[in-house]
């Protein structure tokens, strides 16, 4: 709609103008829209991100980058305001592409190391330890190293990637698989896990709290203990009681 709509950013393009899509969308749709913008004459790049709210505070996000590579030359100097690494992919799409990819990835292991997480609570395993043991053996993952260190302290990093964001992902990833005709066997765990998030009230909230989602169905299980009586315990942001 912003690009193609009644009076979108295609029916406003000048000769020479360069569009840059940093969302994650789906590559089939952005190869359409970057024909359509190359027929009046501009040019269009799809540049995925990561790292999250903290790397985009910092400037440091990470773009991967489709189209051609002449015209990221050119508008790599603004990028770079933003961005710690850029990585050049491939022709149109291939951008949106690898942004799914990796986005699948991240959805599994931070679904995957949710689960982990409350049956080692359930276990009565010290959590802190688990993480070390984790972080230190083959099991390590990006949601081991940095989320989960914080999640079991009560902290779920607000303003991160919501878990209806994360399934939209998921599904389009599953949807590129299907055009590619790979078989995608491992989607199940984070549709199911994600798809119970936004079941459960929690799809507006970081995807984060897919942790607490799994613990509601596995016997009200939080990873974070609040302090005892008398003590001050940090606010529990994602209660059962406060969802919608």
């Amino acid at each position: 709609a912003v690009l193609l709509g009644n009076g979108g950013v295609l029916d406003h393009l000048r000769d020479g103008q360069i569009v840059v899509d940093l969302s994650t969308s789906a590559p089939g749709s952005t190869r359409m829209i970057a024909g359509k913008v190359a027929a009046v004459g501009a040019s269009y790049l799809d540049a995925g991100i990561s790292g999250g709210a903290v790397a985009a505070e910092k400037g440091e996000l990470v773009l991967m980058v489709g189209g051609e590579e002449i015209v990221l030359d050119r508008v790599r100097p603004t990028l770079e305001l933003f961005s710690s690494r850029i990585f050049y992919t491939g022709a149109s799409g291939a951008g949106h592409t690898t942004k799914l990819i990796n986005n699948f990835l991240n959805a599994i292991t931070l679904s995957a190391t949710a689960e982990a997480m409350v049956a080692g609570k359930k276990a009565g395993l010290d959590l802190e330890v688990l993480l070390d043991v984790i972080n230190n053996s083959s099991g390590v993952s990006f949601a081991s190293l940095n989320r989960f260190p914080k999640i079991i302290k009560g902290d779920y990093l607000r303003g991160g990637l919501t878990n209806a964001l994360m399934m939209k992902d998921v599904l389009a990833y599953v949807e590129l698989a299907g055009d590619l005709g790979v078989a995608s066997p491992n989607s199940a765990g984070p549709l199911a896990s994600f798809g119970l998030a936004n079941a459960l009230g929690y799809s507006d909230q970081i995807s984060n709290t897919v942790v607490d989602a799994i613990g509601d169905v596995s016997g009200g299980v939080r990873l974070f203990d609040p302090a005892p009586a008398g003590r001050h315990a940090p606010e529990e942001p994602h209660s059962a009681q406060e969802r919608p």
